[in-house]
């Protein structure tokens, strides 16, 4: 993992701020894995602002976890339930951990295949869905491992649920219409294009929630 460097300066590897909520300035401990890269602080900043720093009673899941940041944030916030899936043994080890640490009794770690989880987890209830693949995962044609979790993702959101959405890459219109999606909000900060999702309504609309 590369130093990593947000809006407020650089941070040591292997650590993630909170940057806002109950657990502000708190530090998330996260083992070392190449590739893994948590959400930088400006998009975290950004992505929360989108939403709103009051996510009281939000039922949250955070696929693809890594450092949990995105799911850490959340409940920081006030979220009253956050699923925080991760395959690698280690990071969840670690992500129960920081859990534990911040006796955040709201967090379930669960460890496992993040399409399984998503393709298991109860439909219609959920006011967020962070999904953050592997950015070597993707790819520009065929059913890449993010398609697979949009559509996976698009079924566990309530009626006025978000879907948010990190790329290599920014999703066309024409491709997330194709999912029944449509970008309310969209960021790019380096090598990240962050994608802020809602569902197409029934006559093909762009509702807002």
């Amino acid at each position: 993992m590369k130093p990593l460097r947000g809006a407020h300066g650089a941070q040591s590897p292997g650590e993630v701020r909170i940057i806002g909520g109950l657990w502000k300035r708190s530090k998330l401990q996260v083992p070392v894995r190449p590739g893994l890269r948590p959400t930088p602080d400006r998009v975290r900043e950004t992505l929360f602002n989108w939403l709103g720093q009051d996510l009281h009673g939000w039922r949250c899941l955070d696929a693809f976890a890594g450092s949990g940041a995105l799911g850490f944030e959340a409940a920081s916030r006030g979220a009253a339930e956050v699923w925080l899936v991760e395959a690698d043994a280690g990071l969840a080890a670690g992500l129960k951990a920081n859990a534990q640490r911040l006796q955040a009794g709201q967090v379930q770690v669960r460890a496992g295949d993040a399409l399984a989880v998503l393709r298991g987890a109860p439909p219609g209830v959920w006011d967020v869905v962070f999904l953050d693949p592997p950015f070597d995962r993707d790819a520009a044609g065929g059913a890449s491992l993010f398609e697979q979790a949009l559509k996976a993702a698009v079924p566990l959101l309530r009626h006025d649920g978000w879907l948010y959405l990190e790329a290599p890459r920014p999703w066309s219109d024409e491709a997330l219409a194709a999912l029944g999606l449509h970008a309310h909000r969209r960021l790019k900060a380096g090598a990240v294009h962050a994608h802020l999702l809602v569902r197409l309504g029934p006559s093909g609309d762009n509702p807002t929630p």
